[in-house]
């Protein structure tokens, strides 16, 4: 039984790092701590318990969970320390050595954490408590609202692709997930917290379905009937997931926004089949090419990784040129870094350091001009924005439905509210276009 007296009145301080499936999480791991009466560090105050999230999609998120542990350590001093999510799970005992680390908790353990911070006594060495990998079973739901206006709905977790350069099935375990009805739930709970957008996020999404029976396509279309959410959001789905009659579907809705985030990882063939991804460049382009046919203004975001081993000059040139040849908006441009236990690591063509910067850059210079020349066909046009509050006397922010960022002036009376804003040119920084809010 947990003594719920040990958490009143102590206060907590949160840090995540990685995707937005994390924040999701901490949000939710924030909410059983208020619940058991602790509450949120105010600015100036020493925490009593500090909770890191970590990400490990590479060896530099690595190093900066130990560095934000580190920190947190040395600003609340004392604080009974937890460290969760997934390098905690596919490196617990190099995460309890860290000093000042408490309690290490693993992918099943999240989700139980009180039961593991006992009376809140620090720890002589850090303790570990983790589950191997066929026992990572259970789904923990989360719904959380982010910073600003929007939900992050939680409906999938864990990975069944194994890809050869990635340890994420590692360290979340199988591909599961809770069931329609009680995603459809947590909507209707966002709605009655204010919520008026949601984005659909998990580590691979588009498998949704695999433990009950149910597929994306299911999911979508009930999460579009929820009254009150004017938008949705799904964040990555990989493009052999994302059918026809989704994207169709999407086309036709009026709450699921046109705005993809696709995975493409290499415009290289043969590098694909080194990633032992599930797709080739030939369907890669078809999506995109149904997604404009039905969506013409669609903005489309692309994760690319450069210098995977395997990724000789020639195979790069072909992925850029490929990829200068698709109607997408953004990339999101990663360097590959070796990850231990991956299959990658057996493939012999390894790419400098250099070489992976120069590709990055050519890439992210690339994908500035496809993003500007997106943001400046819209300039002129009247587009319903969702703004977001901002410091008093900023510029206040917010998203069209097919995600261009716009910047209006301070309204407090604006705040979450959908508005149709007259688009302009590009702000002093670039960063998004002026707009006129049209009442």
């Amino acid at each position: 039984m947990i003594d719920t007296n040990v958490f009143q009145d102590k206060t907590a301080v949160y840090y995540t790092l990685g995707c937005k499936l994390n924040f999701s999480e901490t949000s939710t791991i924030g909410k059983i701590l208020r619940e058991a009466g602790v509450r949120t560090v105010r600015k100036g105050e020493k925490a009593d318990i500090c909770v890191v999230n970590t990400c490990s999609v590479t060896e530099v998120a690595d190093k900066k969970c130990r560095q934000a542990i580190h920190r947190l350590v040395k600003q609340h001093p004392g604080a009974f320390v937890v460290v969760t999510g997934c390098y905690a799970q596919l490196k617990p005992e190099a995460v309890a050595k860290i000093e000042g680390v408490d309690v290490v908790l693993g992918a099943e353990q999240k989700k139980d954490l009180l039961q593991y911070l006992g009376n809140l006594q620090k720890h002589e060495t850090g303790e570990a408590y983790t589950s191997v990998l066929k026992d990572i079973h259970s789904f923990a739901p989360s719904c959380s609202r982010g910073d600003r206006t929007r939900f992050f709905l939680k409906v999938q977790d864990g990975c069944d692709y194994y890809c050869s350069y990635c340890t994420i099935p590692f360290a979340r375990g199988r591909s599961r997930n809770g069931t329609v009805a009680s995603m459809v739930e947590q909507a209707r709970q966002a709605v009655a917290d204010g919520g008026k957008e949601i984005v659909l996020t998990g580590v691979n999404i588009g498998d949704f379905g695999k433990s009950t029976g149910e597929t994306f396509f299911d999911l979508v279309k009930a999460l579009d009937g929820v009254e009150g959410i004017e938008r949705y959001r799904i964040s990555s789905i990989e493009p052999n997931l994302l059918t026809d009659e989704i994207i169709e579907y999407v086309a036709g809705s009026r709450r699921f926004m046109p705005h993809f985030h696709i995975p493409l990882q290499s415009g290289s063939d043969e590098v694909l089949k080194l990633m032992r991804r599930r797709y080739d460049t030939a369907l890669f382009a078809s999506k995109i090419r149904r997604i404009k046919e039905v969506m013409p203004d669609a903005f489309i975001g692309v994760d690319v990784i450069v210098g995977t081993r395997g990724e000789t000059e020639e195979y790069f040139e072909q992925a850029y040129q490929f990829i200068g040849s698709m109607d997408v908006t953004q990339l999101h441009v990663f360097s590959y870094s070796e990850r231990p236990g991956t299959q990658a690591l057996k493939i012999d063509h390894v790419v400098s350091p250099a070489e992976k910067h120069e590709r990055s850059r050519r890439l992210l210079e690339l994908s500035e001009e496809k993003t500007r020349a997106f943001y400046a066909r819209h300039i002129g046009s009247v587009m319903p924005v969702l703004l977001e509050r901002s410091k008093q006397g900023a510029p206040m922010h917010g998203f069209t439905a097919n995600y261009i960022r716009v910047e209006v002036p301070h309204d407090d009376s604006l705040d979450n509210q959908v508005m149709p804003v007259r688009l302009g040119d590009f702000n002093e920084d670039s960063t998004a276009l002026s707009g006129e809010v049209l009442r």
